[in-house]
């Protein structure tokens, strides 16, 4: 593991640009509108997280699921890969790397299948169709996808230093902490590092909580661009204005169905061969 993040796979792989998500969603969205993409992609970390809380894992390791899910589509079409099938895969993957186990591949299919079943028979009345080899194979091509960069920095620890740093922990943390965990239904974490999404959620909690003037100069002394801190507040706002009119239990069945589909391919009994876990070619 990098010793900081500027000298991480993270800084150097995967903090995209706003144009090349773009460019690579392209296809996507010449079937799928902007804001149809950013509302299938929300309802899918809202399965990540509560397979995560079924499976009782810790935040971060939930965050680095969902931030492998949007590495992965992030150069991918969503035809290339079932999101039903990659959402348990990065769990699985980043419960290895946040070392969260000993997890038994038979107790993990099963708490994947009730969660699906329990939280969104709605969405997928057939239950969960994969088996704990389909997920193995698709791990396989994750970490091809990912160049293996597996190491994730997130806002968390910045923003408890920067709480701590402002004194206000009690105050504004749990808030900012919130509003962290929201932000992964953005692309921030692809954009921006993580520092300047902590500042950001920090300054909206200061807001909520009638702070700004009290914390106004803690962050004018700030070495930071601000702008950047400013873009990734938008973000946030435009997630929150879209869950305001997100009817999730009633919209996300014809969505899913518009959606790019993947290609089945043959199942083969060794992990390593290709399967019909619904990959399909890069």
């Amino acid at each position: 593991m990098a010793g900081n993040f500027w000298q991480s796979s993270h800084c150097k792989q995967w903090l995209l640009t706003q144009e090349f998500l773009v460019r690579e969603r392209s296809e996507d969205l010449q079937i799928l509108g902007e804001v149809e993409y950013q509302k299938i992609m929300m309802f899918y970390a809202n399965v990540i997280q509560a397979i995560g809380e079924h499976l009782k894992l810790r935040q971060q390791v939930i965050a680095t699921a969902t931030v492998y899910f949007k590495r992965f589509y992030s150069k991918h079409s969503l035809k290339s890969c079932d999101p039903l099938l990659l959402a348990p895969t990065c769990i699985f993957l980043a419960t290895k790397v946040e070392e969260f186990g000993p997890l038994s591949n038979s107790r993990f299919a099963s708490s994947v299948s009730n969660a699906i079943k329990n939280k969104f028979s709605y969405a997928f009345p057939n239950d969960f169709i994969y088996n704990i080899k389909h997920i193995l194979e698709c791990e396989f091509y994750l970490l091809e996808l990912m160049d293996c960069c597996l190491v994730v920095y997130h806002p968390y620890r910045p923003l408890v230093q920067y709480c701590n740093d402002m004194g206000m922990s009690d105050m504004l943390l749990p808030i900012a902490w919130k509003i962290v965990n929201d932000s992964y239904r953005t692309d921030a974490i692809l954009l921006y590092p993580p520092f300047q999404i902590a500042l950001a959620c920090l300054h909206m909690a200061c807001v909520i909580q009638n702070q700004e003037a009290r914390t106004k100069i803690w962050f004018a002394e700030l070495n930071v661009d601000m702008d950047k801190v400013i873009e990734i507040t938008h973000l946030i706002l435009k997630l929150y204005d879209l869950w305001k009119t997100f009817d999730e239990r009633n919209e996300i069945s014809g969505l899913l169905k518009k959606m790019p589909r993947a290609q089945l391919v043959e199942v083969k009994e060794e992990a390593t061969q290709p399967s019909n876990a619904t990959i399909g070619g890069k």
